[in-house]
C-alpha cells in the first residue's frame, strides 16, 4: 500500500512528466468536492490542457450541468482535489474471499494473436501510476469567448471515432459518470454532445496547484506546480 507520508515536493513551473503522460492515457478522473462538510465525488470525462489562450498554465476541463451537486459545491468551495489512474485492473481472489469472481469484462484478443502481444505490451508500459491532483476550480462565465473556446477543446477530446470501443464510453450521464441524476440517450456521437457541447452545461476549469506520484510499487511522490499557478483563484460564479 502506498505511504501517505509527505516528502520533499518537487517544484516546477509544469507538470512531472509521469503525470502529464497519466493524463494523456487516462480516460476519466475521479472528481472530489466539497461544500458545509459533507464530501461528493464524480467520475468524469475531462480535457487536459498544458496552457491556453487564457492561461499560461496547466489546466483541466471538464463540463456539469448547472444543477448538479458538484456544481453547487463549486459554487460554495471552489477547491477540489483530483484522482486520475493510467492503469486498469480487476481485483484478484483473496484469502477472505477465495471464490471472488472478477468484474466482467468485454472479450478480449485470441490467445497468441498478435493483438495480444500488443495489448499485453501496450498495458505493460501505461500500467505504471495513479496521481493526486489538487487545484482551484473555476465556473467559466456562461456565453464568453473563454467558454466557447474551453467547450470546443473538450468536445474535440472526447469525440471518438467509429472504431473507438465503446464499452469503455461514458454510458450516457452528463458531464461524465458522477451520479447526479441527469441522464441523455447516448445517440450518433456516444453522447458526447449532449454532456459536452450543450448549451446547458457549465465549463469547469481546474488550475493545478500541486498533488502526489503513486505508482504500482507503492513508492509516493510529492510535486507542486510553481508560480502563479499557486495563487487561489476567484470562482466564476
Amino acid at each position: 500500500m502506498a505511504s501517505g507520508a509527505p516528502t520533499s515536493p518537487a517544484a516546477s513551473n509544469q507538470l512531472p512528466e509521469e503525470v502529464v503522460t497519466c493524463l494523456q492515457n487516462a480516460r476519466f478522473l475521479h472528481l472530489a468536492t466539497v461544500s458545509n462538510n459533507v464530501p461528493h465525488i464524480s467520475l468524469m470525462n475531462y480535457t487536459y490542457l498544458p496552457s491556453s489562450p487564457y492561461s499560461s498554465t496547466p489546466t483541466i476541463i471538464m463540463t456539469t450541468p448547472p444543477s448538479s451537486r458538484k456544481t453547487i459545491n463549486l459554487a460554495d468551495n471552489p477547491l477540489v482535489s483530483l484522482l486520475v489512474h493510467d492503469w486498469a485492473s480487476h481485483r484478484p481472489r483473496t484469502l477472505s474471499h477465495p471464490d471472488r469472481s472478477p468484474s466482467p469484462s468485454r472479450p478480449g484478443p485470441r490467445p497468441g494473436s498478435l493483438a495480444e502481444l500488443l495489448l499485453g505490451m501496450n498495458t505493460a508500459s501505461v500500467s505504471q501510476i495513479s496521481t493526486e491532483i489538487n487545484g482551484v476550480a473555476e465556473i467559466v462565465p456562461r456565453g464568453s469567448e473563454q467558454e466557447t473556446w474551453y467547450k470546443a477543446q473538450h468536445l474535440a477530446n472526447n469525440t471518438f471515432g467509429p472504431s473507438e470501443d465503446t464499452h469503455s464510453s461514458s454510458p450516457g450521464l452528463w458531464g461524465g459518470l458522477g451520479t447526479d441524476g441527469n441522464e441523455e440517450t447516448r445517440e450518433g456521437d456516444g453522447g458526447t454532445r449532449c454532456y459536452v457541447g450543450s448549451d446547458e452545461v457549465c465549463v469547469v476549469v481546474v488550475k493545478i496547484k500541486d498533488g502526489k506520484i503513486a505508482d504500482w510499487k507503492g513508492q509516493v511522490r510529492d510535486w507542486v506546480v510553481s508560480g502563479d499557478q499557486a495563487a487561489a483563484l476567484p470562482n466564476g460564479v
